[in-house]
């Protein structure tokens, strides 16, 4: 089973690839995190947004394995809390099946994509920066790791 996240966006701040790293690192070999990126769409001043998201959309769709269980982090899915992280992480481990989570760029995901998860997660009500999202999903799955063998990262 391997976890991949795919994401829109590329040159990212050092502090965002140090974050990320670190805790892609943390993880253990069983369920270790591949980072994807995936090129943004250009955008200008009157650029046609619908068809940005398009594109990227299609670059996506063409990432995911066609067995993955895909899950799209948008911010009208569903709000999940660390300890359901882990439950999730547990089941990915168990079936084996390789789990794509799914960062749009600026502007989201298309529609398309969105048809394709399995599943809809949001991260927060609050709007995030777009490259802090990919530590936050590299950190919650340390932590949801961290929940399943009793390590103490975790202390609630």
């Amino acid at each position: 089973m391997r976890i991949r996240m795919l994401a829109v966006g590329s040159k990212m701040p050092d502090w965002v690839q140090t974050a990320h790293a670190d805790y892609a690192a943390r993880l253990p070999h069983e369920c270790r995190v591949e980072l994807v990126e995936i090129a943004p769409a250009q955008r200008g001043k009157n650029s046609d947004i619908a068809r940005a998201k398009q594109q990227e959309g299609e670059k996506i769709l063409k990432a995911i394995g066609h067995d993955d269980y895909v899950i799209a982090l948008d911010e009208r899915g569903s709000a999940l809390t660390s300890v359901q992280w882990s439950e999730a992480l547990k089941d990915w481990m168990q079936s084996g099946r390789d789990t794509c989570l799914l960062i749009g760029g600026p502007d989201g995901l298309s529609a398309e994509v969105l048809a394709r998860a399995h599943a809809r997660w949001s991260l927060s009500s609050l709007v995030l920066p777009h490259p802090l999202v990919r530590v936050l999903v590299a950190e919650q799955l340390f932590r949801a790791w961290s929940l399943l063998v009793n390590h103490p990262y975790h202390r609630a």
